[in-house]
């Protein structure tokens, strides 16, 4: 056998301690693609915490039938129309906030578009604006709209307006609320946002007992409430 050189020998020996030495290699990282879908798992995420008396606004007055004290706000996420995850919040009575996020956390589950979901007190009280802008609202001490001799549930803290335009209400006089709404009067097509008998909306409330004021002989679509009023 011909013998091997010796720097050929120490050069071998040097490169397996190298090899020993050295630290495993790193498993290689996903792909750009499989790294967002990991990271992408959307949920409720929600926060509630009091709400001071001034945040409230024009939504409360003295001989309001509820407190500050008595309500919270609860921010939490949304499906937009766009597809995308927003940030929402609602102002409701501190007994409604368990069942609320129970319904709303299956909403969510189901990707149900919500338009967009502020306090009442963005449109200064005002119910006509905040339908008008589609928006998703709770509390608003406020008379029934189109018919001032009732208080409104909302009111209470106790009941929720979803997407307005796409579920609208018609007072005891005809009127539609708000205006814009007038062709979701026809509940017979597909509308994103439209609520119907057994989708993820009514049934997620049907659940906790709320009631839907989609079924009442002067409908309203967007309606749920704690005590069916």
């Amino acid at each position: 056998m011909r013998p091997v050189p010796i720097a050929v020998t120490a050069a071998l020996a040097f490169g397996a301690v190298l090899a020993a030495s050295a630290p495993p290699a790193a498993t290689p990282a996903p792909p750009p693609v499989q790294r967002a879908r990991a990271a992408a798992s959307p949920s409720l995420a929600a926060e509630v915490m009091p709400v001071p008396a001034e945040a409230l606004g024009a939504t409360y007055r003295a001989g309001c039938p509820v407190g500050p004290e008595q309500l919270r706000l609860i921010r939490m996420n949304h499906w937009g129309f766009d597809g995308q995850v927003h940030r929402g919040a609602l102002v409701v009575h501190k007994d409604a906030v368990g069942t609320l996020l129970g319904a709303f956390g299956k909403v969510f589950a189901a990707r149900f578009p919500i338009r967009r979901m502020q306090p009442a007190s963005a449109y200064g009280g005002d119910d006509g604006r905040s339908m008008a802008d589609d928006n998703t609202s709770a509390f608003n001490c406020r008379p029934v709209t189109g018919d001032p001799s009732r208080r409104s549930q909302h009111a209470y803290g106790d009941a929720v307006d979803i997407n307005p335009v796409e579920n609208p209400y018609v007072d005891r006089s005809g009127t539609v609320h708000p205006a814009a709404g007038r062709a979701n009067l026809r509940r017979d097509r597909p509308v994103p946002g439209m609520i119907r008998p057994g989708d993820a909306v009514s049934r997620a409330f049907g659940e906790i007992g709320w009631a839907w004021g989609g079924r009442w002989p002067n409908p309203d679509y967007q309606h749920f409430s704690a005590t069916g009023g």
